[in-house]
Order: structure tokens, then sequence, then C-alpha cells
């Protein structure tokens, strides 16, 4: 099979939905700003890109990546894929792309997600009763359950996993803290300018500025404040807060995948290879802990054990499952999510896949080289993991 290369990886900044800087901006500008700059990076001409994947969960259908493929002058023949695998749908928009660069049928695909939280559609089922008044409605990822709640994550994923892995609410808040924490020492030390993309963004007064800077990052935030906030899950001795969970929030990010050999013969900059991946399914219950199962498969997929790998990014739904992921697989800390997590810098759920590959892409550049791999819950009892190599 042919070998999967990344070739570019860029991404907004991510923003707090509803009031953040992307709230007036359009889903398509989103997606758009990482597009096009990663495409504009990878030295690809427009004319020979094959295919552009793009995640999206909460858009209510269409396709953006067709929308975009138009948009942005890239050739009539050039389709789209719309893809949706809940939390980890930006990530298997990439693995999605280097499957068929691996299979050869195709050299170069643009592949990512994008979210807009501020902007997702509200949408309602029909009555059954004739003439009867619709209802507002949103697709569960799995069928209701006492033990898993099909409308609250915080119960799903975080309450579940603290229960069953025993992290107690003091180590979700300590965890909470480093991850805003190591995000600030990121924007500051400027380890995120290389991957983000600046954009233009309009107020909803019609001024206009700069957007560089993730905005979630909360420099105030303190252990004391982090444990005076009231539990949210309505779970008796519960620990899930809004300190120790992600949050909403719009952004997007892409990667441009080629073949191997195409990239050489181009003379094109390979920044790093995808070596293995895999997507798993656990009971919705265990939702949280699908990383304990997804990362291990993807690591020996790729024919590394645990001790091969340089760095490990986990998307921080809840801090609790991060927590657990790295007690149930003996991670060591210090090399898990060391710019921070979707605690720290927000989850603009389609994004987040593809967001984490480009922040361990970059990270692990940033350090010589070496392997990494990332991965993620995804509701409905999901999970996925990819390991890159960058050499």
């Amino acid at each position: 099979m042919g070998e999967a290369v990344i070739v570019s990886a860029a991404r907004t900044p991510i923003a707090d939905a509803y009031e953040g800087a992307l709230a007036n901006t359009s889903i398509y500008d989103i997606g758009k700003a990482s597009v096009s700059e990663a495409l504009a990076r990878s030295g690809v001409p427009a004319e020979e890109v094959d295919d552009l994947i793009l995640g999206e969960v909460l858009q209510g259908g269409g396709c953006i990546a067709r929308y975009l493929a138009n948009d942005l002058g890239l050739p009539p023949d050039t389709p789209g894929l719309a893809v949706n695998r809940q939390c980890a749908t930006g990530m298997s928009a990439v693995t999605t792309a280097a499957a068929s660069i691996r299979a050869g049928m195709d050299r170069v695909v643009i592949a990512g997600g994008v979210e807009s939280m501020t902007q997702a559609p509200v949408t309602y089922r029909k009555s059954p009763v004739p003439y009867g008044v619709p209802e507002q409605w949103l697709s569960p990822s799995h069928p209701d359950r006492p033990e898993a709640p099909n409308m609250n994550m915080m119960i799903t994923v975080g309450e579940n996993t603290a229960r069953k892995v025993g992290v107690s609410r003091e180590e979700q808040d300590e965890w909470s803290y480093g991850s805003h924490r190591k995000a600030i020492a990121a924007i500051d030390g400027g380890r995120f300018a290389e991957e983000i993309v600046p954009m233009e963004v309009r107020g909803w007064g019609g001024e206009t500025r700069i957007f560089d800077t993730d905005e979630h990052p909360r420099r105030d935030t303190t252990l004391e404040k982090l444990a005076s906030l009231r539990v949210l899950s309505g779970v008796p001795d519960g620990t899930i807060t809004a300190g120790n969970s992600s949050s909403l929030n719009d952004g997007s990010a892409a990667l441009v995948l080629a073949d191997g050999d195409y990239a050489r013969a181009n003379g094109l900059e390979v920044l790093g290879v995808v070596r293995a991946w895999c997507a798993v399914g656990v009971p919705p219950e265990d939702t949280g802990l699908a990383p304990t199962i997804a990362i291990p498969r993807a690591v020996a997929r790729a024919g590394l054990s645990m001790d091969d790998l340089a760095l490990v990014e986990i998307n921080e739904a809840f801090a609790s499952m991060t927590v657990g992921t790295i007690k149930v697989l003996d991670l060591d800390p210090s090399i898990v999510n060391v710019n921070g997590g979707a605690v720290g810098l927000g989850h603009p759920v389609a994004c987040s896949g593809a967001r984490i590959l480009v922040t361990l892409l970059h990270e692990l550049r940033r350090r010589g080289g070496g392997y990494g791999v990332a991965s993620l819950c995804a509701g409905g009892g999901m999970g996925a993991a990819a390991v890159i190599e960058v050499r």
C-alpha cells in the first residue's frame, strides 16, 4: 500500500460559543479559513486535490465540504464528503482520507472538521398527530437508558467514568486547572502560532478585528474557584461541574494528506506520516473509557508499543475521562495534553478530532520527532485513535 503523509496542517483559533469571536461568522467561513490555509501551505496545486472531506456534527445536514470546494474555486470535478462520528468526527475525516490514499484511490485529499456551536440549527420533529405542534428535537446518539442518558453526557461520560475508574472530584479539578495553565503557557510561549490561521472577524456592531488566539483558557482560574463550583450532573455525590467539563465552542481544523511518492516527486515537505488508526465501540455507559480501547489498538496496528509514544493527546470531553484513561493505561501524565486540552482550550465538536492531530503534529516537530497518538471518546459509546510519526 501507499504511504499517507501530512503535507500541511492548520486550524483556526478556538472561540467560545454564543458571545465569542466567531459567533457572527458563518460555518462556511469558519471552515474556509482552515481549509484554504492548509491548501496554501501544502504547495499542492488546487487542480490536483482529489477530494475534500470535512466533519460536521451539529450543522443539520448538507455538505460543507462540497460547498467549500466550490467556494474556494477547486476544479468542478472535486467532490466533497460530510462525515459524522460525534466527537471523533474530525479524526475520522482524516483517517478516511488516509485510507483512500493508502488504497491508491486518491493522491491528495484535504480533510478535517468544522463546527459552529453558536449557529447550530434548531430542528423540530413533526407531530404524529394530524396538525399537531412540532416539538424541538435533537437526534440522540444512542437509545436512552437509565445508566446512560442519551441527553446528559455529564452522566453518560463524565460521572460514569469517574465512578468506574475511581477519579475523585479533586483529581478532576486538578487536571482541569492544569489544562488551563498549560494552554496559557502554550499561548504565551507562541507554541500555537504556527498552527493557527489568524482570521479577520466582524462583531455585531460591524467592527472588525484580527482573531488569532484561543479565547477559552482562563488566566484567573484557581483550584479554589474550581472547587467552589456546584455539581451540574444531578447525580447524588456527583463530581461533574462546568469547570471540569469541556466548553461549547466554534472552530475548524484541516490537514492536507498526500501519497508519499506523490509528495516526494513534487518536492512537498512531509510534516508527518499517518501510521495507523482505529474506531471502536463500547457500551454507551462506558463512552468515556473508549480511548482505553482505541489507543492500544491503534498503537498495536502501527507495530508499536505504548513505550514508543513520545506524546499523547486525549480530548478532554470531561477531565474524568482523561484522568481515567491515564489511570487505566498507566500513561505518563507528563506526555499527555502538554499544551492543554478541551477543558482549557474548548471542544468544537466536529473540529476537535482534527484539531488534536494538528496540535500533536506541531508539538512532535517542535520536539524533534517521534511517535504520537491522539484519541477521543464519542457519543453513543464510540471512540477513535490515530498514530502519527514525525521523522
